[in-house]
């Protein structure tokens, strides 16, 4: 199966990051999946094609790519190689942070360099004890002269390892009620202080770091405070959320189409009772299963980045997408083992890694568990009785 079609301004986008896959991630994604590393080299090239400006304005040194764009050039990177993408996806969260909320100085000292990626890093939300309920967090930020005081821990933060910042969701004020109202982003460079306790290990979703980090004392100058308000913070790290589940359901578009084209291959060679097992009709069900799920996908996944390009409302669209991308990236991934066989189960092949990848994309950027509540809620409220 092919992507689809692109209008002629996307057309010579799309085309630098199909020859980039082509030369130098595909030939070396299996090595450095299979032994969790790092890739320093692709992520200079993405530096040089300016991924790591993709979603930020021009007017900061960025690409000024809509999330249409954006949503194509992720389903083309995870076809390849998942994990590439949540190296720039996380930084770019970070960055609409700043570019949607932030002062102008904040914009115009940090855009241009998180554009050129000279400037790495991702969000700091989840800690040991809160995932999904974010009001739940412990890690403090308390006003001291200049500076915010930073102390707690926080867990399985993508780019915390070689990245040099994120932001930081905080609490400034701990007895805020609702708890919301005392949370705060805040963007926190490496130093004395920001401490990386440990790099987490995981099934799958190899190469990219995930860490553990400590903040003790850790001194940040005030002016860091996104938007320069306390107590917006929860807000501006949901609203960064939309394009962030706009990309996991990319993603899973991204690795239920390998899935499929892999299996739509192999199917015409294997042969079993004298005929190519395409031929047979349990095979045939399953391929067309994969193919309409799959397309599916992928137009939840545009209307959500249309939404989000429109300026819209759009956590109900995106939910949608993330749900249906990501559960379609599970089921693509376990049909397409079924289909290889023990091919499929065997580490020499790329089908184990697609098996290992998906589930992931139903956990992070909030459960489907929540998007499933949070579809709902607001179909309650867009359509009031």
């Amino acid at each position: 199966m092919t992507a689809p079609t692109c209008n002629d301004d996307e057309t010579l986008i799309l085309a630098s990051i199909d020859r980039f896959l082509e030369r130098e991630v595909a030939p070396h994604a299996h090595e450095l999946e299979a032994t969790d590393t790092y890739p320093q080299a692709i992520v200079e090239q993405m530096k040089e094609l300016g991924l790591f400006g993709a979603t930020i304005d021009p007017e900061y040194g960025g690409l000024g790519l809509p999330a249409v764009t954006y949503a194509k050039i992720v389903e083309r990177v995870s076809a390849v190689w998942m994990s590439v993408s949540g190296i720039f996806n996380s930084h770019l969260i970070m960055a609409a942070a700043v570019q949607r909320f932030g002062s102008e100085a904040q914009k115009r000292h940090y855009l241009p360099r998180f554009a050129r990626g000279e400037l790495r890093g991702g969000i700091a939300l989840t800690e040991p004890d809160c995932g999904t309920d974010l009001q739940a967090i412990r890690t403090t930020a308390i006003r001291d002269g200049d500076d915010y005081v930073v102390n707690g821990t926080k867990t399985w933060i993508s780019n915390s390892i070689q990245g040099q910042i994120l932001a930081v969701l905080v609490k400034t004020d701990t007895k805020a009620q609702p708890p919301r109202r005392g949370m705060s982003l805040l963007l926190v460079e490496k130093g004395p202080g920001f401490e990386v306790s440990r790099k987490l290990e995981k099934i799958g979703y190899k190469g990219i770091d995930s860490g553990e980090l400590v903040f003790n004392d850790c001194r940040v100058p005030a002016d860091n405070l996104i938007g320069g308000q306390e107590g917006r913070g929860l807000n501006q790290i949901l609203a960064g959320l939309e394009l962030g589940r706009i990309n996991v359901a990319a993603r899973g578009v991204g690795i239920a189409r390998a899935c499929l084209d892999e299996s739509v291959a192999y199917s015409q060679i294997r042969k079993t009772f004298g005929k190519p097992i395409c031929e047979h009709q349990s095979i045939q069900i399953k391929l067309a299963e994969m193919a309409t799920r799959l397309e599916a996908a992928r137009l939840l996944t545009d209307a959500a980045a249309r939404a989000y390009d429109a300026g819209q409302r759009c956590d109900m669209e995106a939910g949608m997408a993330k749900l249906f991308a990501t559960e379609t990236a599970i089921h693509n991934s376990l049909e397409a083992m079924r289909i290889h066989g023990a091919y499929g189960y065997s580490k020499e092949f790329n089908i184990e890694r697609y098996y290992r990848d998906a589930p992931l994309l139903a956990i992070g950027e909030g459960t489907n568990e929540l998007q499933r509540i949070i579809i709902a809620k607001q179909l309650v409220e867009r359509n009031p009785a």
